[in-house]
C-alpha cells in the first residue's frame, strides 16, 4: 500500500465506472434510500465516454424486435424465442423507468435522448426468407411483439427502406418485418444527464479523472476499502464503504479478481473491438430512417450481426453501418494493451484457454476482420445498400467489448455473449461483466442486482411501494399479462413522446 494515501469519510455506497449502469443504480438507490451516501470513481474526465456513448455503443434501443441473434433457430428449425420476449419485457421495464424520471424533471437536461424509430429485419435468399417467415410467425404469438409486419413484396419493402432496394437484383428473393414502435436511444446524452441530476443530491459525490487501483476487505470495520489514485496529482487515498458496484465496463474483470471473492474466480475475459462506416454524405443520410438488421455470416460470432441504422447523435441524424469486428488486448476504448495479459490468472487460466480451442473460428473471423481492405467493407456494406459509394463513408472506431469467459462442467470453458452479475455471497460487492444487449437492459439488470446486495430492503414495504411507482410493472410479468403491458406501453410512449401505437398489421397478421 502506498504510504501517502488518506482516508476520505465511509459512504454507504461506491460505484466504479460512470456509464449507464452506475447511473442507473445510483438513482435507483438515491430514490429506494435519499439518505444513503454515494460516492463514484472515473478514470476518464467525463461520464458515458466508454461504451455507453452513442458512437460506441453498438446498439441502441435493443428490444429484440430486429436483432436476429436473440432468436435462433433450434435443430427442428422452430424458433428459439426465449431470450427476444425477455429482452422486449426488460426494454419495456427500462421504459418505465424513464418516464418516472421524465415525470419528475430528473431528465429535463436530456432532451429527445429517446425517439421513435422503426425497427426493422431484413433477409434475403430462400433459406434465410424461410427463417424469417418462422420467426415473425413465432413472435407475433406474443402480445409483447403485437404490431409486427411481414412483407416479402419488394415494392412495400422499397417503401419503407428505399436505400436497401435501390440497385437491388429484382429476382432476388427478399422479406422483411417492421416495428414501427422501435425506438432510438442515446444512451450517452442519457447517462450524463443522469449524473448531472445525481451530483445535485446530497450525499452525492462524482470524482473525474480518479482510478480505482485496487480494492479488498476491511478486516477491522467490515466491507471494503478502495484505493483511488488521481490522475492528475498522483495522489492515492483509501475510501471505505459497506457496498461496491464495480460497472467499469470492460475494466470490471481486473477488479472483479482484485476482490478476490471466491463467486469472482475463474471468470476471463475475451476482448472485441469494433468499428463502423459512417455516412457523411447528409443526402444519403436524409433518405433513410430505421434501423436494419441483417444476419450474421455462416461461421461469424452473434455479436457481428450487420445493421443500417439510423441515430440522432448530438441533435444530428447519422448513418452507421457495421460493426466491423477487430481485436486488440485492451479491455477499454482507452485502456491499456496489457489488458488481456493481466487479466490472466491462474484460476482463470484453463477456462481461458478451453473458450479458445472451442472457439477457433471465432479467431479466424477476428483476423479476417482485421485485414479487411476498405473494398471489403464496402462490399459488406453494398450487400445492405447496393448503390453505396466509398466517398460518402469513413471509418469510425467503436467501443471495446469484452465477452465474458467462464467455467464450465462439460467444456471446461465457454465464452458467453451477454451480461453478467457476479456478487458476493454476503452482498457488499457486485460487478457486471459482458456486453449486449447491455444499456437497454439496465435497470432489470440494477433490479437484479438489488435483489442480490440489499435483500432486507428490498422487501421492506418502503421500498416496494417506491418501486411499484416508478415501475408500475415491478412484481407482474408483462408477457402474461396483454393488458398491463398495452396499459403501459401508452403510458410511457405519451410520457416519452413516442409513438404509441404499430401500423396497421400485415396481411399475414390480421388474418391470425
Amino acid at each position: 500500500m502506498a504510504k501517502n494515501a488518506t482516508t476520505t469519510p465511509d459512504p454507504d455506497v461506491v460505484l466504479i465506472g460512470a456509464g449507464i449502469m452506475s447511473a442507473t443504480l445510483g438513482v435507483l438507490l438515491k430514490e429506494l434510500q435519499p439518505d444513503w451516501t454515494i460516492e463514484i470513481f472515473e478514470r476518464l474526465d467525463v461520464a458515458a465516454a466508454e461504451s455507453s456513448d452513442a458512437w460506441n455503443n453498438a446498439g441502441t434501443g435493443h428490444s429484440a424486435f430486429c436483432e436476429l441473434n436473440y432468436t435462433p433457430q433450434r435443430p427442428d428449425e422452430s424458433i428459439d424465442t426465449t431470450k427476444a420476449a425477455q429482452i422486449a419485457e426488460s426494454f419495456e421495464v427500462s421504459r418505465q423507468f424513464w418516464a418516472y424520471l421524465v415525470e419528475q424533471n430528473f431528465l429535463s437536461d436530456a432532451p429527445n435522448f429517446i425517439r421513435s424509430i422503426p425497427h426493422m429485419s431484413f433477409v434475403w435468399g430462400d433459406q434465410n426468407v424461410a427463417y424469417l417467415q418462422k420467426r415473425f410467425a413465432a413472435l407475433t404469438e406474443s402480445h409483447l411483439f403485437k404490431g409486427m409486419q411481414y412483407s416479402e413484396d419488394p415494392a412495400q419493402i422499397r417503401q419503407w427502406i428505399p436505400l436497401v432496394m435501390e440497385g437491388r437484383d429484382g429476382s432476388e428473393k427478399v422479406a422483411a418485418t417492421r416495428m414501427d414502435i422501435g425506438t432510438d436511444v442515446n444512451f450517452g446524452a442519457l447517462t450524463r444527464c443522469m449524473f448531472q441530476q445525481l451530483q445535485k443530491m446530497d450525499g452525492v459525490t462524482v470524482h473525474f479523472h480518479q482510478d480505482v487501483r485496487d480494492l479488498w476487505r476491511s478486516k477491522s470495520r467490515g466491507g471494503w476499502k478502495i484505493r483511488v489514485e488521481d490522475l492528475a496529482t498522483g495522489e492515492t487515498r483509501d475510501v471505505r464503504t459497506r457496498f461496491v458496484f464495480i460497472g467499469a465496463g470492460g475494466g470490471s474483470l481486473r477488479l472483479l479478481e482484485k476482490s478476490d471473492i471466491p463467486e469472482g474466480r475463474g471468470y476471463g475475459g475475451f476482448p472485441v473491438g469494433g468499428q463502423w462506416l459512417k455516412c457523411t454524405n447528409r443526402d444519403v443520410i436524409e433518405r433513410h430512417g430505421a434501423k436494419v438488421y441483417g444476419k450474421a455470416a455462416v461461421g461469424s460470432p452473434p455479436m457481428s450481426v450487420p445493421h443500417l441504422d439510423t441515430r440522432l447523435i448530438e441533435g444530428k441524424k447519422e448513418l452507421l453501418f457495421g460493426p466491423y469486428a477487430g481485436f486488440s488486448t485492451k479491455f477499454l476504448k482507452h485502456g491499456s494493451y496489457l489488458d488481456l495479459p493481466k487479466s490472466i490468472q491462474l484460476s482463470n487460466m484453463a477456462p481461458m484457454l478451453m473458450a479458445g480451442l472451442h472457439n477457433i473460428p471465432l479467431t479466424k473471423y477476428l483476423i479476417e476482420q482485421v485485414l479487411q481492405s476498405p473494398e471489403d467493407r464496402l462490399e459488406a456494406l453494398r450487400a445492405y445498400f447496393p448503390a453505396a459509394r466509398m466517398d460518402d463513408w469513413e471509418l469510425e472506431i467503436a467501443g471495446q467489448r469484452v465477452q465474458v469467459i467462464k467455467k464450465d462442467a462439460e467444456e471446461g470453458g465457454v465464452l458467453e455473449f451477454g451480461t453478467e452479475v457476479v456478487s458476493a455471497a454476503d452482498g457488499s460487492i457486485a460487478a457486471l461483466l459482458g456486453a449486449s444487449p447491455g444499456a437497454s437492459t439496465a435497470v432489470s439488470i440494477m433490479l437484479t442486482l438489488l435483489q442480490r446486495c440489499f435483500p432486507k430492503e428490498l422487501y421492506s414495504e418502503a421500498w416496494q411501494q417506491k418501486l411499484k411507482a416508478m415501475i408500475p410493472s415491478y412484481g407482474e410479468s408483462l408477457s402474461d399479462q396483454k393488458d398491463l403491458l398495452l396499459e403501459i406501453r401508452a403510458r410511457t410512449s405519451e410520457v416519452l413522446g413516442l409513438t404509441a401505437t404499430a401500423s396497421l398489421p400485415s396481411v399475414q397478421e390480421a388474418s391470425r
